[in-house]
């Protein structure tokens, strides 16, 4: 059965070449013109990932992302026709899983499709009730919920999967490039400071409120997750 594909934009041509570009390559396709329809459509429909223009009629994919996050992990990949460094940060933020600049190629986003695609039927596959602890921080893949001492720890998607990687990867010197194709899935063009900016929301929410010191910083190297027994 073809995997379902819902396009969110509301420039018609836009709309139009992606649902053609998408069926040819053996997807179903829906559209939707706007942030609240394609919230709905999502709200009630079986779909296997979103393409979501951040810039929509009567709700912001912002918005919608966020909305979506309250109770789906449904892969979303944000298409932006802005190129700043903190559109891309508040994309991810609120809970995409990619994103692409427009003007894009579609060979580009068509890959980006694959690889969230692959990410998720491998999620489907661990075992979902695996749990990482160290010491009092713990990280749950069943509840998809980190603690420290009991406390939960309210982190956004992207900062909940750097957490997961690092922690999985304790004790490695992991370099900004390895974070960026780890955690983001893809081969990252262009600024990887991003991976600064969600190491400072780790930091801020757990080594610097609990006091403790998880994540070290390798001046001209990357960042070390360190915790001993």
């Amino acid at each position: 059965m073809p995997e379902k594909i819902l396009v969110v934009e509301d420039e018609s041509k836009i709309a139009r070449f992606l649902e053609l570009e998408l069926k040819h390559e053996g997807y179903e396709v829906e559209i939707a013109s706007d942030g609240r329809t394609g919230l709905e459509r999502i709200q009630n429909g079986d779909f296997n990932l979103v393409v979501l223009d951040l810039m929509l009629p009567l709700m912001s994919g912002i918005e919608v992302c966020r909305r979506v996050r309250k109770f789906s992990d449904i892969p979303i990949i944000m298409l932006t026709a802005k190129d700043d460094i903190s559109d891309k940060v508040m994309g991810l933020d609120s809970g995409a899983d990619d994103y692409v600049t427009k003007p894009f190629a579609i060979e580009e986003l068509l890959a980006r499709i694959r690889v969230a695609l692959k990410r998720k039927a491998a999620m489907k596959k661990e075992n979902a009730d695996e749990t990482i602890a160290c010491g009092k921080l713990v990280l749950s893949k069943l509840q998809h919920k980190v603690t420290y001492d009991g406390e939960e720890i309210p982190l956004s998607k992207k900062e909940y999967d750097l957490l997961l990687y690092f922690m999985e990867n304790r004790g490695i010197v992991l370099d900004r490039e390895k974070l960026i194709e780890n955690v983001w899935g893809y081969d990252f063009i262009g600024d990887t400071n991003v991976t600064d900016v969600y190491v400072r929301y780790l930091r801020s929410k757990i080594d610097q409120k609990y006091g403790v010191s998880f994540i070290r910083t390798i001046r001209g190297v990357g960042y070390i997750f360190e915790y001993q027994e």
